[in-house]
């Protein structure tokens, strides 16, 4: 079923005849395997064929897909719809015999007396040389090649006259000499007009190309002598003499087709002859008849200006890319576009010598140079200047472009999936970066009013701190300090004093409270929201070298300096390392001691002193992890 006009083009019948014949393996594709397979399940088609079906209960009705509908009811594709292309002449009727009126079985004589009798009707001297061509036995073998050997003279004249009313007729001719096929088809392609489909033509074209390779100089002698041996002529023994002409007709062939070629306008050319090679390869997976192979190559000498020319435009795009990626995606995206424009115009012409290139097992070189300096752009952008986005385009647009060449196509792939799963990770990041940043949000907004009659809203949230219509940026914030004053009168508690502080680079700000949950609730926003930040700084600060003063205390990044505390006389200064002390808090104030001698201490009040509870955290917390430098509380 799948080796049927039915679901195979006469194109690639003809491929899987030569390799039939051949003895070489059958690349009929997995596709139409299975088309055939789900073919053979519709009753209709069976009972067309002939056979019996899979599921004899099941009709036309219950469901035979369309697509293999219509691939058993469609005959052998011929041309352009149904419309016959007519000629008034062709190269075959220009032949000495045609131009006689003979066949290659006429003797000597009929042909002087035929020659007598056109040049009254037709130009003498052509008609002299045709008779001296076919009666010289050397002069004649060119002749005969360029004939239809071994086709009996009445089907040859029934052939000729078909050639004018349908040129493409011929296509579906059966039976025929391979040689003399091949001038039928070649004489055909004198009638493909510019507005033929380009897909048509290149199935046109692999099959004659098919037929070309199964030409046989020993099946061509043999048709020869046969009409030779009727004619009275000598019959052909040198072998080398019919290759050599068949050398010299299998040029003519390249031609024909590409004057067919060239009739069509550019864009339907560039498909024709790029459906032609990659049908004929099996998309470059196969070797390709001979003569697909020496079109690629002349039709290669006929665009090396133009790769050139886009080649040369897309490098410098290349560098204009490089020099602008320093300003970012924004800056290198539309030159990147203008990149992918030229690149997919390059590879519309290069695309068939890509394909032939990949079926003979070589590399095309321009191809190469091209593929590699735009994947160097596409790694340096990543690599370089972290723009994936860009580098992702090109490594897609590679892939697409550059697919025929294995090595590269393998390496390109390679370099998708990395930058695949690097964008999927860094979306991954970015969406969590997303939800800690709504999460730390969430965790810093807090709003309470102030006061019993006449009340304020102390609120705090991304937006800043407000307070009495003020408005104050979290970034603004230089200090905080807080801390409560618990009253009683007779040893019984009267209430809580609360007060918050903050400081910015302009002045500072005190609140007032009563409410204990309005106190805890925005201390613990204002922690997540300014206390971390403030601390972080801090030991920036302390490892570059700085000292900061708490209370009576000064801290640097490994030594803290206390005072030493006198009944008589001058307190005085003391330096010790951290290692050397230890903390407390006692009455509203955070202590730092010496650890042998009771007299060296330092303190800094939680509510008055600005940063005391900051301190507080990084100096218990440094302890706990045992560090020896405050700074490196905050490293790994």
């Amino acid at each position: 079923m799948a080796l049927s006009e039915h679901l195979s083009t006469k194109a690639q019948l003809a491929h899987y005849a030569h390799e039939i014949r051949n003895h070489l393996r059958l690349s009929v594709r997995s596709e139409q395997l299975d088309q055939a397979n789900e073919a053979l399940k519709d009753p209709q088609l069976i009972a067309m064929l002939g056979g019996v079906a899979h599921e004899p209960g099941r009709t036309a009705a219950t469901g035979t897909s369309p697509r293999v509908a219509a691939a058993a009811s469609s005959g052998t594709r011929h041309t352009q719809s149904s419309r016959a292309l007519t000629m008034k002449s062709s190269k075959l009727h220009g032949t000495p015999f045609a131009l006689l009126g003979v066949n290659s079985r006429d003797d000597r004589r009929k042909i002087v007396d035929q020659a007598e009798h056109k040049s009254l009707e037709l130009n003498p001297d052509d008609c002299q040389k045709a008779r001296s061509d076919l009666t010289n036995p050397r002069n004649r073998l060119a002749a005969e090649i360029a004939w239809l050997p071994g086709v009996s003279p009445r089907r040859a004249s029934q052939l000729l006259e078909g050639l004018l009313v349908d040129a493409m007729a011929v296509r579906c001719e059966t039976g025929l000499p391979t040689l003399a096929h091949c001038n039928l088809l070649a004489a055909a392609f004198e009638a493909v007009p510019s507005s033929y489909p380009p897909e048509d033509l290149a199935e046109f074209i692999q099959e004659l190309a098919v037929l070309v390779d199964d030409l046989d100089a020993e099946e061509v002698i043999r048709d020869i002598n046969e009409d030779r041996t009727i004619s009275g002529f000598p019959e052909v023994k040198a072998i080398d003499q019919v290759e050599a002409e068949l050398l010299e007709r299998k040029r003519y062939f390249r031609i024909a087709i590409k004057e067919a070629l060239n009739r069509l306008p550019p864009e339907a050319l560039l498909g024709a002859i790029t459906a032609a090679v990659d049908g004929a390869t099996f998309g470059g997976e196969e070797h390709a008849p001979e003569l697909i192979d020496e079109l690629v190559d002349g039709y290669t000498i006929e665009v090396q200006s133009v790769l050139e020319k886009e080649a040369e435009t897309a490098k410098k795009l290349i560098d204009s890319v490089r020099r602008a990626a320093s300003g970012g995606e924004s800056a290198t995206a539309p030159l990147v576009e203008k990149l992918e424009r030229v690149a997919r115009n390059w590879d519309r012409f290069a695309q068939p010598i890509q394909l032939s290139a990949k079926a003979r097992g070589i590399e095309h070189e321009a191809s190469i140079s091209l593929a590699y300096a735009i994947r160097s752009l596409a790694i340096d952008l990543f690599n370089k200047h972290d723009q994936i986005n860009p580098s992702r385009k090109l490594t897609k647009l590679l892939g697409e472009i550059f697919s025929e060449l294995p090595e590269f196509a393998e390496r390109v792939e390679q370099d998708a999936d990395t930058l695949s799963d690097i964008h999927s990770k860094r979306t991954k990041a970015e969406a969590q970066a997303k939800a800690r940043e709504a999460e730390w949000v969430r965790s810093i907004s807090f709003s309470a009013d102030v006061g019993v009659v006449f009340k304020d809203t102390l609120s705090i949230s991304a937006d800043g701190i407000e307070w009495k219509g003020q408005r104050y940026p979290l970034d603004s914030i230089t200090g905080v300090r807080w801390g409560a004053v618990r009253h009683s009168v007779n040893g019984i508690p009267t209430g809580t004093d609360y007060e918050i502080a903050f400081a910015t680079r302009s002045g500072t700000t005190s609140v007032s409270l009563r409410k204990e949950s309005t106190y805890s609730g925005f201390i613990e926003a204002l922690w997540r929201a300014v206390c971390v930040r403030l601390m972080i700084e801090m030991s920036e600060a302390l490892e570059g070298g700085r000292s900061l003063s708490f209370g009576d205390m000064t801290v640097e990044d490994a030594y803290v300096t206390l005072v030493r505390h006198k009944f008589l006389g001058a307190n005085e200064k003391v330096r010790l390392s951290w290692s050397d002390v230890h903390v407390w808090s006692a009455n509203g104030e955070f202590v730092i001691g010496a650890k042998n001698d009771k007299k060296v201490y330092g303190s800094g009040s939680y509510k008055d002193h600005w940063n005391i509870h900051l301190l507080d955290h990084i100096v218990r917390a440094g302890f706990k992890k045992g560090v020896n430098k405050l700074s490196d509380y905050f490293k790994d």
